[in-house]
């Protein structure tokens, strides 16, 4: 019996416009813990498939039926199983179209708002993984930050907004997300900027970035001013855009900050990340807006789906911006951490061009939740 797939698309969605959800989800029990779809008003349950081979039956009066169903598994093949089984016993439900592993690549465009001259940012919202891109447009140019490496989502976008590609960036040498500026930048002919004090291992030509830098998009006003702000990685620099918007990386989140221990370095790090949240950022405007490049809860979420704060309210708000003792400060950002994210030093290494894996390898070295940032 035929069972109807919902996609990512369709899912985030139902998420962003808080419609009721209920997920069966089949993985094991670990891979559920660790990482699943989250949503306001989205319920789980979670039984393995190999507990369902022997039939379904037991677990009916668990699934409601006041309720959309949707049937996930890692890959596809098995909640397709699970949702013609239910279907069977006269349930509505669907399955998650290519799985976790889609729901890992699926890009959601936001736009932020209008630039002074006419020109626009968007925010590419990556939901099942926490990661944030963004997109700023004038005068017929785009500047990229932070791409991922689903890089056809970017290059269509542009390509639909009639604007080329000039300028493509990264805050810093990613550790949890293989990055696409690179690829992007190739396919393009744009220039790919990349802070020299995280590539001193990459095998590429990149133009550095470097405090001060102003990149300057179309033939317009729209300027993008580098500042370094190190402390998540050692070369981390955000980007002031058009006196309005703060793009910082993965030093600052909206709940959180961000982890200085990606490289094995945390209390070489840790300095230089108090540095910049307290004293670099404390200097700029409060009125700021403040653009991430990762989140970690759906709470962070607005309600158009996209993730900003003004910098004033994150300094009220944000428990990492207000620990006056530098000794605990220290002890939250070296000792308060979560697991590192699945095959960082990998995605590392892919990201400085020393490996080139497969597209396969490349999925399941990302496979899992965002884990920048402090607890």
């Amino acid at each position: 019996m035929a069972v109807d797939a919902m996609t990512s698309r369709e899912v985030t969605k139902k998420i962003l416009n808080n419609e009721n959800l209920f997920i069966l989800d089949v993985r094991n029990e670990s891979d559920f813990r660790d990482w699943k779809i989250e949503g306001e008003n989205v319920g789980h349950l979670n039984i393995p498939y190999f507990e369902l081979l022997d039939g379904v039956e037991e677990i009916l009066k668990k699934i409601p039926k006041d309720k959309e169903v949707l049937v996930v598994c890692a890959k596809e093949g098995s909640s397709v199983m699970v949702a013609e089984m239910l279907s069977k016993q006269g349930l509505d439900v669907s399955y998650l179209q290519g799985g976790m592993k889609a729901w890992s690549e699926h890009l959601e465009p936001v736009k932020i708002g209008d630039l002074n001259d006419g020109g626009e940012i968007y925010q590419f919202v990556r939901i099942g993984k926490g990661c944030l891109s963004y997109m700023v447009i004038s005068g017929g140019e785009a500047a990229i930050i932070d791409a991922t490496r689903m890089t056809d989502v970017f290059i269509e976008f542009a390509q639909n907004k009639n604007v080329n590609i000039t300028h493509v960036l990264d805050t810093h040498l990613h550790a949890d997300h293989i990055s696409g500026g690179r690829k992007i930048a190739e396919q393009t002919n744009a220039v790919y900027w990349l802070p020299p004090k995280d590539a001193t291992e990459v095998t590429f030509a990149y133009e550095p970035l470097e405090n001060g830098n102003v990149i300057t998009i179309g033939n317009t006003a729209i300027d993008i001013h580098a500042l370094y702000s190190p402390g998540h990685t050692i070369g981390s620099t955000s980007f002031i855009v058009d006196e309005k918007y703060l793009l910082s990386g993965d030093i600052l989140f909206v709940d959180s900050i961000g982890r200085p221990d990606l490289a094995g370095l945390a209390k070489d790090w840790v300095g230089d990340l108090r540095e910049t949240l307290y004293s670099r950022y404390k200097n700029l405007s409060e009125e700021l807006i403040v653009l991430p490049a990762h989140f970690m809860l759906m709470d962070e979420l607005n309600d158009d789906g996209s993730i900003s704060e003004k910098l004033g309210t994150l300094f009220e708000e944000n428990h990492g911006l207000n620990i006056e003792s530098e000794e605990e400060f220290r002890k939250l950002v070296t000792k308060n951490l979560p697991p590192q994210p699945n095959a960082y030093q990998e995605i590392r290494e892919t990201n400085m061009g020393k490996i080139n894996p497969d597209l396969e390898k490349q999925r399941e070295m990302e496979i899992g939740p965002n884990r920048c940032a402090v607890r």
